[in-house]
């Protein structure tokens, strides 16, 4: 008799699945069935060696990986898995610090600020510390905090042998007394805190390490040193660790993922079996033989020789374009051919480009041509207002202390209360030692009998409303379900009203509210602590929609992302663009070996996501501000065997003999329309900076940067050394050159 568990993996997977206890490192090459050999250990720990689920925990890199892990386990052994930690990294974190707050600086009702709120804070530290925004970006402080965070450094660890790391110090201590006054974490917290929680504290990481007598890993590659410390802590004690990646495919180096964990683990346990899986199951051999020879290139790796048994299939199509126009074309008009055939639907095809930016000429394209087609993004319908508007109600009830979110709110729907009456609120809770959030609470609940009544100033009637609004709010989440209370939140704030009187969005930003309540519904029984964890921690890929199955168009929609966001996926047919020296490897890359080396993993991803056919594009000449930019093609291009290739589009050509008419490749619709679009006039800025500059109502400044848009106005940011930083129109100023 068969075992359904073992009859179809491979020697490689079934060595995977049925490895002893111990620990174990399985590095799975691209379409390799990483997913199949996780589930089926899974499944073979609590079918076979009956491990209770219980006894498990199993992280991933995303909820969408998480839930279908869980589907297809359950599937197998036929129960549920009650009692079993299953879920990302963060959602996992935020998990031990709720039950353990008691040993953390913040109270276990904490809220997860996203990306935005964390650049919020960081810009109010910047503020509060009397530091100049523009000399110090904020993205760039918060980049800085969240590497240390990632090392799991606190602020009294930061080194200041410089004046940056000085700045970078300060604002990092700034930054967490605000959120810990919010009573928040941010993502990286959720690691950080969780780390040192287990590292500070042997009884709390005693206790878990006795619990969970399998670890098992997802993806880890992509881990930092923050979460291989807390793999370690978790596995201290049964040191039973089953981890699943490929250093070939570690593409989130910028967010502190270390390819090098793989290499740790193996000189942190020496006696690890270590498990290849090389054979793929989803391209073809040509597309495997060219992403090997691009790949083989980076050092500090595992060499993997992928095989398939499908066959050696069409070569790559490499295509040369004019311009970053015709690139976007050739893309529409080869989609448009394959439909035409009804070889494909526009499901098969993605289209991947290593920036965000290089999207706009394709959407464009795809919109001219009607074509349609998704962009993934990051985040789009969360960070959209409305949404964020009805989130930030919800955590405000949530947690009171939550004063980002409170300032968020407090004027929306308008409501009369202005910055005056708000820095009046503030201050008040400074000096009682206590959130905004509670002031209003108290004001809300005693109205004239509160001690702040008299400290508001004027507008307290509103402000005392807008509090007990809150205590309602309050009321309901405790004895109603979190559907109830986001109706009841809609309600008493005429938000509808509010969201509607924009003729223009009008049904789409509504739609967008119920879109939220639907979500919300989903969460009717974990309650609103859950759902407000499920909004911070989702990612790009948990947006990404199954196939077509929500989609009632015939022909679905053609995929558009980042290389980025490709991790995991696959399809028919995927076009790489932007296959040119300063886009792919990016110019970043150019003085640093460790981030080339990090562009050729991120190409090789991009590869491997393509089934039958790849294609590899690259423009001469891209827009830019108003002029043209040239390019040479990608080193990377080089490394491929032209034995594995097929040329199309301009060959061999010289950028400098590029003419107009060359780019008239095609005399499809598309074509015509895109390339007849006209570059705009483009002129040189007066203003440079470094320049002295001088104003009759500011005096003397230092113009810091300058810009011409399209239409040749030019903007001017410059410092003033009386009022501080300015944002000038050039033709209205009457700047004085010094």
């Amino acid at each position: 008799m068969g075992d359904f568990l073992l009859d179809d993996l491979n020697p490689q997977q079934r060595q995977a699945v049925t490895a002893p206890d111990g620990q174990i490192l399985v590095l799975a090459g691209p379409g390799s069935g990483k997913t199949r050999v996780l589930t089926r250990r899974l499944a073979y720990l609590i079918e076979r060696q009956n491990v209770p689920a219980y006894d498990i925990i199993a992280v991933t890199f995303t909820n969408k990986a998480a839930r279908e892990m869980e589907n297809r386990v359950v599937t197998l052994v036929q129960r549920s898995l009650e009692g079993i930690w299953l879920g990302t990294f963060h959602a996992m974190c935020a998990r031990i610090l709720r039950r353990e707050s008691a040993a953390l600086p913040f109270s276990s009702n904490f809220v997860i600020f996203d990306t935005g709120d964390q650049e919020t804070l960081v810009k109010r530290s910047l503020h509060d510390l009397n530091i100049d925004d523009k000399a110090h970006r904020p993205a760039g402080v918060h980049a800085a905090i969240s590497a240390a965070k990632n090392d799991l450094l606190l602020p009294g660890d930061m080194p200041r042998g410089s004046y940056r790391e000085e700045v970078v110090a300060k604002v990092y201590a700034r930054y967490q007394e605000l959120l810990q006054t919010n009573n928040a974490v941010d993502f990286d917290d959720l690691l950080l805190w969780a780390a040192r929680l287990l590292r500070e504290n042997p009884s709390i990481s005693e206790k878990y390490a006795h619990r969970f007598k399998h670890v098992l890993v997802d993806e880890f590659q992509d881990t930092n040193m923050a979460q291989y410390e807390l793999l370690k802590h978790l596995s201290a004690y049964h040191k039973n660790i089953f981890v699943v990646g490929d250093e070939d495919q570690s593409i989130y180096r910028w967010r502190g993922a270390d390819y090098r964990n793989v290499q740790r683990f193996e000189k942190d346990y020496p006696q690890c079996e270590k498990i290849l899986l090389e054979q793929n199951y989803r391209s073809t051999q040509t597309v495997l033989d060219a992403a090997r020879q691009v790949i083989d290139r980076n050092r500090n790796r595992t060499p993997k020789h992928l095989f398939t048994e499908r066959g050696t299939g069409n070569k790559i199509i490499q295509y040369v374009a004019t311009d970053d126009l015709a690139e976007a074309a050739f893309v529409v008009d080869t989609i448009q051919q394959y439909l035409s055939s009804r070889k494909a639907t526009a499901d098969d095809f993605a289209v991947m480009y290593r920036t965000n930016a290089q999207s706009r000429v394709i959407e464009e394209a795809f919109m001219h041509a009607s074509l349609p087609y998704r962009l993934i993004g990051a985040q789009k319908f969360y960070g959209r207002k409305e949404v964020k508007d009805m989130i930030c109600f919800l955590r405000l009830v949530e947690n009171p202390s939550d004063e980002v979110s409170l300032l968020r709110v407090i004027g929306v729907p308008p409501r009369g209360i202005g910055d005056k009456t708000v820095s009046a609120l503030q201050n008040a809770a400074f000096m009682a030692g206590i959130s905004a959030g509670q002031v209003l609470l108290d004001l809300g609940r005693n109205g004239d009998a509160s001690p702040y009544w008299s400290q508001i100033g004027r507008s307290v009637p509103i402000v005392a409303d807008f509090g007990a609004l809150l205590n309602e709010w309050q009321e309901v989440k405790n004895k109603t379900s979190i559907v109830a209370l986001f109706d009841r939140i809609v309600h008493d704030t005429n938000y509808e009203e509010y969201v509607k009187e924009d003729s223009d969005a009008q049904n789409d930003r509504w739609e967008n509210v119920q879109e939220l309540r639907r979500l919300a519904y989903d969460f009717q029984e974990k309650g609103l602590t859950e759902f407000l964890q499920n909004l911070a921690l989702v990612s790009d890929q948990d947006t990404i929609p199954e196939a077509s199955a929500d989609d009632d168009r015939p022909q679905g929609a053609v995929t558009l992302l980042t290389l980025h966001a490709a991790k995991g996926l696959e399809y028919n047919q995927v076009f790489i663009i932007g296959l040119d020296e300063g886009l792919l490897p990016h110019s970043r890359s150019r003085d640093d070996p460790e981030e080339m080396a990090e562009e050729r993993r991120l190409l090789y991803v991009g590869m491997t996501r393509a089934k039958n056919q790849l294609y590899l594009l690259r423009a001469e000449r891209r827009s830019g501000f108003g002029s043209w930019e040239y390019s040479e093609a990608s080193r990377f291009l080089a490394d491929i065997s032209p034995d594995l290739v097929s040329n199309q589009g301009r060959l061999n050509t010289n950028r400098r003999e590029a003419r107009e008419d060359d780019f008239r490749w095609s005399t499809t619709g598309v074509t015509r329309r895109v390339i007849q679009q006209v570059a705009p006039s483009f002129k040189e800025p007066k203003f440079r900076p470094g320049m002295r500059v001088k104003t009759a109502a500011w005096g003397e400044g230092l113009v810091l940067e300058s810009k011409v848009d399209p239409d040749g106005e030019e903007t001017v940011d410059v410092h003033f050394e009386s009022v501080g930083f300015k944002r000038l129109l050039a033709s209205l100023a009457n700047l004085e050159i010094l």
